[in-house]
């Protein structure tokens, strides 16, 4: 009842006093039902906010100005970002919205329905003028690309970034081809009720279905017996593997009009865009072997570092089909594009931090076991002689390990994985070790046997260090769990939280671990910072009041939130720095995480900080979300990024840096493994005449911990006014030193490289040059030439000619030669500059 007590607030006529009438509005037979899946359904939880109150979280429309043209031309747009959570925030009771002034909403929009059908056309298909009134411009957009779909009998993808009413323009649609304008009748298919729901089926007294997940995967087979009209999936991305129970179950339901909402359309595999959109237009991607072999491997073919020309030049071309191809059943706009100038902005900083000489001793031990060394050694010759490998002869199992004999207590011989079911486990306990050293004690909360592994497992890697420690059982000191001397990332978060505390600035301090949030909460609680928590074991409902507190009092300086638990619709706009403790290997988890505060409504400008530790799994797992949001970037949206990696997804040939059990466990202990893929390509990004500023992002991110004093005296005046000498970098690099930070960059400055979609070459141009001339510097471009952008006509055509030279002397067009060059690794240009030079200084007329 409260879902069908929300539906009938939502399409509550809205009170306009300004308005006295509205166009009548055509009621649309509809004898089909609807069936909408809500993953979080309860029948115990509040109702669903109304739709004037998801509306406030939004903005005030009159502040988006926004002309016809523009709206249609999103519909068109493919983007690629972050976590979509906006279904889950108004499928629930609300949290921490900002309170706004009502005067703000007074007047949302103009009091007249919304016109989907051609003119002429009968009967008249509109959104009600109660529900058109109170719809942003982009959601008007929104709602006619799904009524576009709808009409040509088919589904399609909202897959607008969250926080942009997805739910709101599903229901505007819904109310436009159901004729409605006051009240539907909706039903939920859930709990006890299921009999009585079916009953009202059968005898079409339902009009629109809401069910879970769960639910539809279990009794789906009854569900999908009901001749459906639309099928509408919130939450769509679950969808992406094809082998799970729940896809299957929803290949059976049998209509046309299936329709998606989520805002990340793809999270790790290109192959995930085949299983979605197979879903929901099936056919429309060819087969899944059609698609593998001419999309998903050339894609990720044409991104490896050292990829031929040709590979790259085949790439570019699937690439731009398959973006031409999803755009027809994609819409996709970001919070930038749409809202973005209501924000306050964001920056997100990936920060490196020295683990503790300890930690990185018993990270060294770790590696060392058994079992790790059975997976690194799994391709060797076996020592007994034989020609096979050690993995398929004597080294199969590890009876000598300390985490296989626990894993095989019941088989002695071992399973049919082994030695592959050990890479979990231990890509667990290094990521543990990574964070902090008491998580890979026993947890008291597991059984005996458990514990006494884990036991067995903390003194194997302890050592001689055990002591310090304190032992291989649980610490039970307050004052040794809060202490920050063993956790590199707890030594630089003391010293960041002191700075921003004194400042008066608004922490969110997420960890995916439970027991790492307890430590935490001990480390606040020493520090005398004020604070709220929230996790999976907090109820429903005291979240609400938890968010609005922190929102609005001064005196919550931190929230410590799960980032499991604070997926779902918080809206913590009050804070202004989030730190993210330990990273995922889905990009998407931090992404989502760190928009709790990126919101209409905040407050402050948010600053960013993911902690790695520097020479630990974490910074593979980091440079794999680079990866994944590259391809995602590529497949969905088309753009150009940057060929950072050799390595290359599913493909043992080309693991190179990334992939394959060996790069898993391999000691990066004496290197900064990020780092130096960043450097490798930052001399090749100056030559395009892009700048990843390592050096200038490590200065910004000292200056945030600078005292006021020394920071204005840094920044204002003139140069020439600083003392000689005095350098931001001079200043700042101490402090980083001391917050034992190694390395630091922002995370966009090395993910979204292009501005554009590659292949349109005048997108990314700088005005009056020609084609070719931005792609390329390598060949020698002088700082005085382009000062200031004041090139004179005669240096132009000078150097137009020069390029136009090296393009023939390569045997191509100019424009041919700037996509090679856009394409070729640094080697390759310098050879071809020097072949180059080479022939003028024998043929000077030439």
């Amino acid at each position: 009842m409260s879902l069908l007590n929300s539906f009938k607030e939502t399409l509550k006529p809205c009170k306009n006093p300004s308005s006295s009438s509205s166009s009548p509005i055509s009621h649309y037979s509809q004898h089909s039902v609807s069936l909408q899946f809500d993953p979080t359904i309860n029948p115990r939880k509040p109702p669903k906010s109304s739709l004037s109150q998801q509306l406030l979280r939004l903005q005030d429309p009159l502040s988006l100005p926004q002309t016809q043209s523009q709206s249609q031309q999103r519909q068109t747009q493919v983007e690629d970002e972050g976590e979509d959570e906006d279904e889950e925030d108004e499928k629930q009771d609300v949290f921490g919205r900002p309170k706004l002034d009502s005067f703000q909403f007074d007047h949302t929009g103009p009091f007249e329905p919304l016109v989907l059908s051609l003119p002429g056309e009968i009967p008249v298909i509109q959104v009600p003028a109660s529900i058109n009134c109170r719809l942003l411009e982009h959601q008007r957009g929104g709602v006619k690309f799904l009524y576009n779909l709808y009409k040509n009998n088919h589904g399609g993808i909202l897959g607008d970034d969250m926080g942009l009413g997805k739910t709101i323009q599903t229901i505007a649609f819904l109310a436009a081809v159901f004729g409605q304008d006051g009240e539907f009748c909706v039903s939920v298919y859930h709990g006890a009720n299921r009999d009585l729901i079916l009953e009202k089926l059968e005898a079409c007294g339902v009009e629109i279905l809401i069910t879970s997940f769960d639910t539809y995967r279990i009794h789906g087979s009854i569900l999908s017996e009901f001749p459906w009209e639309i099928v509408i999936i919130d939450e769509a991305h679950r969808l992406k593997n094809e082998k799970s129970k729940l896809y299957r179950a929803c290949l059976e339901i049998k209509t046309r009009k299936r329709f998606g909402l989520t805002g990340t359309i793809m999270q790790n595999k290109i192959m995930e865009l085949f299983n979605l959109f197979d879903w929901v237009v099936p056919g429309c991607l060819g087969t899944r072997e059609h698609f593998r072999e001419f999309y998903d491997e050339p894609l990720k073919h044409g991104q490896r570092s050292t990829a031929p020309e040709r590979f790259v030049r085949v790439a570019e071309e699937r690439k731009q089909h398959l973006v031409a191809v999803l755009r027809k059943y994609l819409l996709r706009r970001t919070k930038e594009e749409t809202i973005g100038h209501l924000l306050m902005g964001k920056e997100d900083n990936v920060v490196f931090c020295a683990m503790s000489d300890l930690q990185k001793r018993v990270y060294s031990r770790m590696l060392q076991l058994p079992d790790i060394q059975c997976l690194i050694n799994k391709d060797l010759p076996c020592s007994c002689g034989s020609p096979l490998t050690q993995v398929e002869c004597c080294k199969r199992t590890v009876p000598n390990g300390t985490i296989w004999p626990y894993l095989h207590r019941d088989n002695p011989d071992g399973c049919d994985s082994c030695p592959f079911c050990l890479v979990l486990p231990c890509l667990v306990k290094l990521q543990q070790i990574s964070n902090h050293l008491e998580l890979i004690k026993p947890n008291p909360r597991d059984d005996p046997d458990k514990q006494r592994k884990d036991a067995e497992f903390a003194s194997a890697v302890f050592g001689t260090d055990i002591n310090l420690v304190g032992g291989n059982s649980q610490n039970e000191s307050f004052m040794g769990l809060s202490d920050v001397k063993h956790c590199g990332k707890m030594r630089a978060l003391e010293k960041l939280m002191f700075t921003w505390v004194s400042k008066g600035d608004k922490i969110l301090l997420f960890s995916y671990s439970v027991r790492m949030l307890d430590i935490l909460e001990k480390f606040l609680i020493r520090k005398g910072c004020y604070f709220s928590r929230l996790d999976g074991s907090t109820p429903t409902g005291l979240r609400q009041s938890l968010v609005d507190d922190f929102n609005s009092s001064p005196s919550k300086q931190v929230f410590l939130i799960s980032t499991r638990a604070g997926g779902l619709g918080l809206n913590l706009v009050s804070a202004n720095r989030v730190v993210i403790f330990d990273p995922n290997w889905n990009p998407a988890q931090d992404l989502q995480a760190q928009d709790r505060s990126f919101r209409y409504g905040q407050k402050r400008h948010v600053v960013v900080f993911r902690l790695l530790a520097a020479g630990s799994l974490e910074e593979l797992v980091y440079s794999r979300q680079v990866y994944k949001q590259q391809l995602s970037n590529i497949a969905v949206s088309g753009k150009m990024e940057k060929r950072y990696f050799e390595g290359v997804q599913d493909c043992k040939e080309f693991q190179g840096e990334l992939f394959g059990i060996c790069n898993l466990f391999r000691d990066l202990s004496d290197k900064l493994f990020t780092s130096e893929i960043i450097e490798l390509h930052e001399k090749q990004g100056k030559e395009y005449g892009h700048h990843l500023r390592k050096e200038q992002d490590l200065d910004e991110l000292g200056m945030l911990f600078v005292p006021s004093k020394e920071a204005s005296e840094t920044t204002s005046g003139s140069e020439t006014s600083k003392p000689k000498g005095m350098e931001r970098s001079k200043l700042t690099k101490p402090v980083l030193e001391d917050l034992g930070i190694l390395y630091a960059h922002r995370n966009e400055d090395i993910v979204n490289f292009g501005s554009g979609v590659q292949g349109k070459e005048k997108a990314s141009m700088p005005q009056n040059e020609s084609p070719g001339q931005p792609c390329f510097p390598a060949v020698g471009r002088r700082k005085s030439d382009v000062a200031g952008g004041k090139e004179n006509a005669s240096s132009k055509r000078q150097k137009k000619s020069q390029y136009s030279l090296l393009a023939q002397s390569m045997g191509m067009g100019e424009v041919e030669f700037s996509k090679w060059l856009l394409s070729a690794t640094s080697a390759e240009r310098e050879k071809t500059l020097r072949d180059y030079k080479k022939r003028k200084e024998k043929n000077p007329v030439g």
